[in-house]
Protein backbone atom coordinates (compact mmCIF):
# COMPACT_ATOMS: atom_id res chain seq x y z
CA UNK A 1 0.00 0.00 0.00
CA UNK A 2 1.63 3.45 -1.26
CA UNK A 3 1.60 6.31 1.53
CA UNK A 4 -0.82 8.25 -0.19
CA UNK A 5 -3.53 5.07 0.30
CA UNK A 6 -2.48 4.54 3.83
CA UNK A 7 -3.02 8.46 4.55
CA UNK A 8 -6.48 8.32 3.09
CA UNK A 9 -7.16 5.50 4.93
CA UNK A 10 -6.29 6.73 8.14
CA UNK A 11 -7.76 10.14 7.39
CA UNK A 12 -10.82 8.48 6.62
CA UNK A 13 -10.77 6.48 9.97
CA UNK A 14 -10.20 9.61 11.73
CA UNK A 15 -13.63 10.89 9.75
CA UNK A 16 -15.46 7.56 11.00
CA UNK A 17 -14.13 8.12 14.34
CA UNK A 18 -15.60 11.69 14.92
CA UNK A 19 -19.07 11.01 13.34
CA UNK A 20 -18.90 8.41 15.45
CA UNK A 21 -18.71 10.72 18.55
CA UNK A 22 -20.84 13.33 17.39
CA UNK A 23 -23.44 11.24 16.46
CA UNK A 24 -23.04 9.65 20.05
CA UNK A 25 -23.32 12.86 22.08
CA UNK A 26 -26.29 14.03 20.00
CA UNK A 27 -28.09 10.74 20.81
CA UNK A 28 -27.77 11.36 24.21
CA UNK A 29 -28.10 15.10 24.61
CA UNK A 30 -31.97 14.25 22.58
CA UNK A 31 -32.77 11.68 25.57
CA UNK A 32 -31.96 13.72 28.34
CA UNK A 33 -33.68 16.84 26.54
CA UNK A 34 -36.70 14.71 25.92
CA UNK A 35 -36.69 12.22 28.66
CA UNK A 36 -34.85 13.86 31.41
CA UNK A 37 -32.29 12.14 33.85
CA UNK A 38 -35.27 11.63 36.35
CA UNK A 39 -38.12 8.96 36.78
CA UNK A 40 -38.10 6.13 33.95
CA UNK A 41 -36.12 8.55 32.09
CA UNK A 42 -35.49 6.51 28.53
CA UNK A 43 -37.73 3.84 29.23
CA UNK A 44 -40.28 6.56 27.35
CA UNK A 45 -38.58 5.65 24.77
CA UNK A 46 -40.63 2.35 23.95
CA UNK A 47 -43.05 3.01 26.43
CA UNK A 48 -44.70 5.84 24.47
CA UNK A 49 -45.72 3.57 21.58
CA UNK A 50 -46.33 0.62 23.93
CA UNK A 51 -49.02 1.99 25.97
CA UNK A 52 -50.34 4.15 22.61
CA UNK A 53 -50.44 0.28 20.86
CA UNK A 54 -51.25 -1.51 23.61
CA UNK A 55 -54.59 0.54 24.55
CA UNK A 56 -56.04 -0.02 21.00
CA UNK A 57 -55.32 -4.21 21.23
CA UNK A 58 -56.81 -4.20 24.92
CA UNK A 59 -59.65 -1.46 23.50
CA UNK A 60 -60.15 -4.11 20.32
CA UNK A 61 -60.61 -6.80 22.27
CA UNK A 62 -62.55 -5.97 24.90
CA UNK A 63 -64.85 -4.74 22.95
CA UNK A 64 -65.62 -7.60 21.16
CA UNK A 65 -64.00 -6.04 17.72
CA UNK A 66 -63.02 -8.20 14.82
CA UNK A 67 -62.35 -8.28 11.47
CA UNK A 68 -64.11 -11.40 10.68
CA UNK A 69 -61.07 -13.69 9.44
CA UNK A 70 -60.20 -15.41 12.81
CA UNK A 71 -57.10 -12.95 12.73
CA UNK A 72 -56.16 -12.34 16.08
CA UNK A 73 -57.28 -8.61 17.07
CA UNK A 74 -53.79 -8.00 19.15
CA UNK A 75 -51.77 -9.47 16.44
CA UNK A 76 -53.35 -6.78 13.87
CA UNK A 77 -53.27 -4.00 16.12
CA UNK A 78 -49.91 -4.59 17.08
CA UNK A 79 -48.26 -5.11 13.65
CA UNK A 80 -50.59 -2.28 12.30
CA UNK A 81 -50.30 0.10 14.70
CA UNK A 82 -46.43 -0.52 15.44
CA UNK A 83 -45.87 0.08 12.09
CA UNK A 84 -47.47 3.58 11.98
CA UNK A 85 -45.96 4.25 14.58
CA UNK A 86 -42.62 3.83 13.65
CA UNK A 87 -42.65 6.24 10.62
CA UNK A 88 -45.13 8.83 11.61
CA UNK A 89 -43.01 9.30 14.48
CA UNK A 90 -40.03 9.15 12.66
CA UNK A 91 -41.07 12.27 10.42
CA UNK A 92 -42.61 14.48 13.31
CA UNK A 93 -39.57 14.63 14.81
CA UNK A 94 -37.35 15.60 11.72
CA UNK A 95 -40.04 17.71 11.13
CA UNK A 96 -38.90 20.05 13.79
CA UNK A 97 -35.32 18.87 14.16
CA UNK A 98 -33.39 21.95 11.99
CA UNK A 99 -34.94 25.03 13.96
CA UNK A 100 -34.59 23.43 17.39
CA UNK A 101 -31.11 22.74 16.96
CA UNK A 102 -29.55 26.00 15.37
CA UNK A 103 -27.66 26.04 17.67
CA UNK A 104 -25.83 23.34 17.51
CA UNK A 105 -25.43 23.39 13.53
CA UNK A 106 -22.70 26.29 14.15
CA UNK A 107 -20.37 23.67 15.64
CA UNK A 108 -17.72 22.37 12.67
CA UNK A 109 -18.65 18.44 13.24
CA UNK A 110 -22.30 19.21 13.76
CA UNK A 111 -24.27 18.52 10.12
CA UNK A 112 -28.09 18.99 9.42
CA UNK A 113 -27.60 15.11 8.51
CA UNK A 114 -26.00 14.14 12.01
CA UNK A 115 -28.93 15.65 13.66
CA UNK A 116 -31.45 14.06 11.11
CA UNK A 117 -30.21 10.53 11.76
CA UNK A 118 -30.30 10.95 15.44
CA UNK A 119 -34.06 11.55 15.95
CA UNK A 120 -34.78 8.84 12.79
CA UNK A 121 -32.22 6.14 15.55
CA UNK A 122 -34.03 7.17 18.42
CA UNK A 123 -37.60 7.02 16.93
CA UNK A 124 -36.80 3.49 14.96
CA UNK A 125 -35.21 1.86 18.26
CA UNK A 126 -38.29 2.71 20.17
CA UNK A 127 -40.60 1.64 18.30
CA UNK A 128 -38.88 -1.72 17.29
CA UNK A 129 -38.60 -2.33 21.34
CA UNK A 130 -42.25 -1.72 21.56
CA UNK A 131 -42.95 -3.97 18.75
CA UNK A 132 -41.09 -7.02 19.67
CA UNK A 133 -41.76 -6.40 23.58
CA UNK A 134 -45.24 -6.38 22.84
CA UNK A 135 -45.75 -9.58 20.35
CA UNK A 136 -43.19 -11.42 23.41
CA UNK A 137 -46.04 -9.95 25.80
CA UNK A 138 -49.23 -10.87 23.80
CA UNK A 139 -47.48 -14.91 23.05
CA UNK A 140 -46.51 -14.92 26.28
CA UNK A 141 -50.27 -14.65 27.73
CA UNK A 142 -51.37 -16.54 24.60
CA UNK A 143 -53.41 -13.93 23.08
CA UNK A 144 -51.39 -14.53 19.54
CA UNK A 145 -49.25 -16.78 18.61
CA UNK A 146 -45.73 -16.90 17.61
CA UNK A 147 -45.25 -15.42 13.93
CA UNK A 148 -45.11 -18.20 10.94
CA UNK A 149 -42.30 -16.27 9.14
CA UNK A 150 -39.93 -14.94 11.53
CA UNK A 151 -37.53 -13.52 8.41
CA UNK A 152 -40.61 -12.35 6.56
CA UNK A 153 -41.25 -10.25 9.26
CA UNK A 154 -37.83 -8.73 10.41
CA UNK A 155 -38.09 -8.05 6.23
CA UNK A 156 -40.89 -6.20 6.28
CA UNK A 157 -39.83 -4.40 9.38
CA UNK A 158 -36.89 -3.38 7.79
CA UNK A 159 -38.22 -2.11 4.83
CA UNK A 160 -40.68 0.09 6.81
CA UNK A 161 -37.95 1.46 8.50
CA UNK A 162 -36.29 2.08 5.49
CA UNK A 163 -39.42 4.40 4.18
CA UNK A 164 -39.58 5.86 7.57
CA UNK A 165 -36.04 7.05 7.41
CA UNK A 166 -36.15 8.55 4.07
CA UNK A 167 -39.41 10.20 4.42
CA UNK A 168 -38.24 11.91 7.27
CA UNK A 169 -35.02 13.26 5.96
CA UNK A 170 -37.10 14.31 3.28
CA UNK A 171 -39.87 16.21 5.35
CA UNK A 172 -37.21 17.60 7.63
CA UNK A 173 -35.09 18.89 5.01
CA UNK A 174 -37.90 20.68 3.36
CA UNK A 175 -38.49 22.53 6.38
CA UNK A 176 -35.56 24.36 5.78
CA UNK A 177 -37.28 25.99 2.90
CA UNK A 178 -40.51 27.17 4.42
CA UNK A 179 -41.98 26.39 8.00
CA UNK A 180 -45.37 25.92 6.34
CA UNK A 181 -43.91 22.43 5.13
CA UNK A 182 -43.97 21.03 8.82
CA UNK A 183 -47.73 22.49 9.52
CA UNK A 184 -48.47 21.10 6.82
CA UNK A 185 -47.39 17.52 7.36
CA UNK A 186 -48.96 16.94 10.40
CA UNK A 187 -52.83 17.35 8.44
CA UNK A 188 -50.97 15.14 5.74
CA UNK A 189 -50.09 12.32 8.46
CA UNK A 190 -53.94 12.13 9.70
CA UNK A 191 -54.79 11.34 6.06
CA UNK A 192 -52.29 8.74 5.61
CA UNK A 193 -53.11 6.59 8.88
CA UNK A 194 -56.12 5.49 7.34
CA UNK A 195 -54.58 4.63 4.07
CA UNK A 196 -51.67 3.14 5.73
CA UNK A 197 -52.57 -0.17 5.89
CA UNK A 198 -52.57 -0.25 9.57
CA UNK A 199 -56.78 -1.18 10.65
CA UNK A 200 -56.99 -3.32 7.22
CA UNK A 201 -55.76 -5.55 5.25
CA UNK A 202 -55.61 -4.92 1.02
CA UNK A 203 -57.72 -7.59 0.36
CA UNK A 204 -60.33 -6.68 1.87
CA UNK A 205 -60.93 -3.39 -0.14
CA UNK A 206 -62.65 -3.50 -3.82
CA UNK A 207 -60.28 -3.91 -6.58
CA UNK A 208 -59.79 -0.38 -7.62
CA UNK A 209 -59.28 0.96 -4.17
CA UNK A 210 -56.79 -2.21 -3.85
CA UNK A 211 -55.02 -0.34 -7.14
CA UNK A 212 -54.65 3.11 -5.13
CA UNK A 213 -53.56 2.21 -1.66
CA UNK A 214 -50.89 0.05 -3.31
CA UNK A 215 -49.46 3.03 -4.54
CA UNK A 216 -48.49 4.06 -1.25
CA UNK A 217 -44.50 2.53 -0.18
CA UNK A 218 -45.73 1.79 3.55
CA UNK A 219 -48.64 -0.41 2.43
CA UNK A 220 -46.57 -3.34 1.10
CA UNK A 221 -44.51 -3.04 4.07
CA UNK A 222 -47.39 -3.73 6.43
CA UNK A 223 -48.61 -6.63 3.99
CA UNK A 224 -44.95 -8.57 4.07
CA UNK A 225 -45.24 -8.14 7.98
CA UNK A 226 -48.61 -9.47 8.52
CA UNK A 227 -47.86 -12.41 5.63
CA UNK A 228 -44.87 -13.02 8.07
CA UNK A 229 -47.01 -12.73 11.08
CA UNK A 230 -50.43 -15.25 10.14
CA UNK A 231 -48.69 -16.61 7.05
CA UNK A 232 -51.16 -19.23 4.86
CA UNK A 233 -54.38 -17.94 6.89
CA UNK A 234 -54.44 -14.70 5.09
CA UNK A 235 -54.06 -13.04 1.94
CA UNK A 236 -51.85 -10.38 0.83
CA UNK A 237 -50.89 -7.72 -1.71
CA UNK A 238 -47.48 -6.58 -1.76
CA UNK A 239 -44.13 -5.54 -4.25
CA UNK A 240 -41.02 -5.45 -2.43
CA UNK A 241 -39.13 -4.26 -5.25
CA UNK A 242 -42.08 -1.50 -6.29
CA UNK A 243 -41.24 -0.37 -1.98
CA UNK A 244 -37.49 -0.75 -2.43
CA UNK A 245 -37.61 1.21 -5.63
CA UNK A 246 -39.72 4.18 -3.99
CA UNK A 247 -37.74 4.05 -0.66
CA UNK A 248 -34.27 4.24 -2.91
CA UNK A 249 -36.15 7.43 -5.34
CA UNK A 250 -36.82 8.90 -1.65
CA UNK A 251 -33.70 8.33 0.13
CA UNK A 252 -31.89 10.04 -2.81
CA UNK A 253 -34.30 12.90 -2.58
CA UNK A 254 -33.72 13.13 1.06
CA UNK A 255 -30.02 13.37 0.63
CA UNK A 256 -30.27 15.73 -1.51
CA UNK A 257 -32.80 17.87 0.17
CA UNK A 258 -31.00 17.64 3.14
CA UNK A 259 -27.11 18.47 1.68
CA UNK A 260 -29.23 21.35 0.23
CA UNK A 261 -30.64 22.76 3.69
CA UNK A 262 -27.34 22.07 5.69
CA UNK A 263 -26.32 24.56 2.90
CA UNK A 264 -29.37 27.07 3.38
CA UNK A 265 -27.88 26.78 7.18
CA UNK A 266 -24.79 27.72 6.86
CA UNK A 267 -25.65 30.59 4.73
CA UNK A 268 -27.69 32.09 7.37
Amino acid sequence: MTPTATSADNSLLHSLAIQRRVIWALLMREVINRFGRHNIGVLWLFGEPMIFTLGVATLWSLSGMSHGTGIPVAAFAVTGYSSVLMWRNSVNRCSSAIQSNLNLLYHRNVRVLDVMLTRIVLEMAGATASFMLLSLFFIAIEWILPPQDLLLVVAGWLMLAWFGASLALTIGALTAYSALIERLWHPVAYLLFPLSGAAFMVDWLPATMQQVVLLLPMVHGVEMLREGYFGSAVRTHHDAAYMAACCLALTFVGLFLTRDAALRVEAE
